[in-house]
């Protein structure tokens, strides 16, 4: 199946579903259902194959090690499929026996749609949801896992598009992903944290860069912890989509109770990724003062702003060695008053690298501008001590409310970063000493002057040039008046 078939089919179970339930709450019908699908397919073809090796062994075709995911009888998609009233209870029960039969990397996986609930999805919808998911054959040979892994992240994408300003939650632009990705640089073997991590894009896009240079991706390790329930659960779905099976995303606040832990402290990162929630107001200031996990290294963010707090988690979260991270924020981090104490602890360690200015329009669902903080643990020689400032806000296209980064703006970018030099009106190497003098504002505009202001010609140049074009200009002008002046005399 092509990527555009698939991606059509899927997309007309939202049409299904539309006028009956907000669009916002498209996803946690369709991920589930479209999730028991593609395993029940997957296990119809692992029957198969285990039949066919087998000269016709139907009990050894049925063996667990045979299959990747356990489907217990009464619980295949066919044996809903032939339900016709209490639909719903019927898939309910289905989806809860295959979570128990998988607990350990299936429990709760389905989220907790109301299946039940006919006033929400009477059974008429649901014979008719699935009866369009039974229109297409999702085995592994008819869609395989990278078209199933894009169709599936498109999906997601079109939810954001259709769901207004929930997205946010679940959501990040992807053309910025891969521009984080290509700054953090993740290879085989490390292990990949996002600690805010939505459906799970940011984690995936470190498995595919890694994949598109021929290296070993199955190695890397892929953490995440995401505060809602129903998103936790597809950024999962989506790990197995994609076939990854080296994850564990939880659910759960991270400020709160980060479960990613190691003797009973942090777990350690190589990567950490992250696109936080900005400007938190409601959360537990007072228990941050005297955190459990150290996390306060540096100072106590205000109430109503917990950037910092995110921001300190992740540094707290990397291995003191190889750690590096990127955090898509809004510009006020690099400069609010508030919490320039925390900004000038950090410049003084050395853990800031660089800064990069994006555009408009590239947090999703909303107009402001944005821009990665980019943290190294230990820096290499020549960046030690200094800063790269990157405005980089011009470098997007935009479409009416979205922008998106083409692969010039990214490889722009991203060389800039790498090269870790000086380019008239986008970057700028800096000293962590000036930086400190500004106070640790970290503005792009104080240290990236813009090229039309650089280009300014000295007070003399301009007199000389509007002189040489005043002779020019009267120079034909008094030819002019002679030929002029001519004609008259004949006349």
């Amino acid at each position: 199946m092509t990527k555009k078939e698939l991606e059509d089919y899927l997309w007309g179970t939202a049409n299904i579903l539309r006028g009956m339930i907000d669009a916002a709450d498209f996803k946690q019908y369709i991920f589930p259902l479209l999730f028991f699908k593609r395993i029940s397919d997957v296990w119809d073809e692992e029957y198969q194959t285990a039949l066919s090796e087998s000269d016709g062994d139907f009990d050894y075709a049925e063996f667990r090690e045979n299959h990747r995911f356990q489907i217990p009888k009464g619980c295949h998609w066919e044996d809903v499929r032939k339900k016709t009233i209490d639909v719903g209870a019927a898939l309910q029960k289905a989806l809860s026996v295959i979570e128990k039969a998988n607990f350990d990397m299936l429990h709760d996986v389905f989220g907790d749609a109301q299946w039940t609930n006919k006033r929400r999805m009477s059974d008429a919808k649901m014979l008719d949801l699935i009866e369009h998911f039974s229109r297409m054959n999702l085995t592994v040979s008819n869609v395989p896992h990278d078209i199933m892994g894009e169709g599936y992240e498109y999906l997601i994408k079109k939810f954001a598009d259709d769901s207004g300003h929930t997205a946010a939650e679940f959501y990040t632009n992807r053309t910025v992903v891969k521009l984080m990705t290509l700054i953090t640089d993740p290879q085989s073997g490390e292990s990949i944290y996002d600690p805010t991590c939505g459906s799970g894009g940011i984690l995936l896009s470190s498995m595919l860069h890694v994949k598109e240079q021929g290296k070993e991706y199955r190695t890397l390790k892929l953490y995440g912890q995401e505060l809602n329930l129903i998103t936790s659960a597809i950024a999962r779905i989506n790990m197995f989509m994609h076939n990854v099976d080296e994850f564990l995303i939880v659910q759960g606040d991270t400020l709160e109770s980060p479960q990613i832990l190691e003797n009973d402290a942090l777990k350690k990162f190589d990567v950490i990724m992250a696109n936080p929630p900005y400007s938190v107001k409601r959360w537990n200031q007072q228990k941050w003062m005297n955190d459990p996990f150290g996390r306060n290294i540096w100072r106590t963010p205000p109430q109503g702003c917990a950037d910092y707090a995110f921001q300190q988690h992740i540094m707290k979260s990397l291995n003191p060695v190889t750690g590096r991270s990127v955090v898509l924020w809004p510009h006020g981090v690099l400069f609010r008053d508030a919490e320039s104490a925390i900004r000038k602890r950090m410049i003084e360690e050395d853990y800031v690298d660089a800064v990069i200015g994006l555009g408009k329009n590239l947090f999703y669902n909303s107009s402001m501008e944005s821009c990665l903080l980019v943290c190294r643990m230990k820096k290499p020689a020549e960046r030690k001590g200094k800063i790269i400032f990157i405005d980089a806000r011009e470098e997007l296209r935009i479409d009416r409310t979205n922008a998106w980064l083409e692969s010039q703006h990214i490889k722009k970018i991203s060389d800039a970063y790498w090269k870790f030099k000086d380019a008239v009106g986008f970057a700028k190497v800096m000293s962590n000493t000036d930086v400190l003098e500004n106070n640790g504002n970290l503005s792009l505009q104080l240290y990236v002057k813009q090229a039309n202001n650089i280009n300014e010609h000295n007070t003399e140049e301009l007199i000389a040039d509007i002189k040489t074009g005043q002779l020019q200009i009267n120079a034909p002008l008094e030819n002019l008046l002679s030929q002029l002046k001519q004609i008259g005399n004949h006349g």
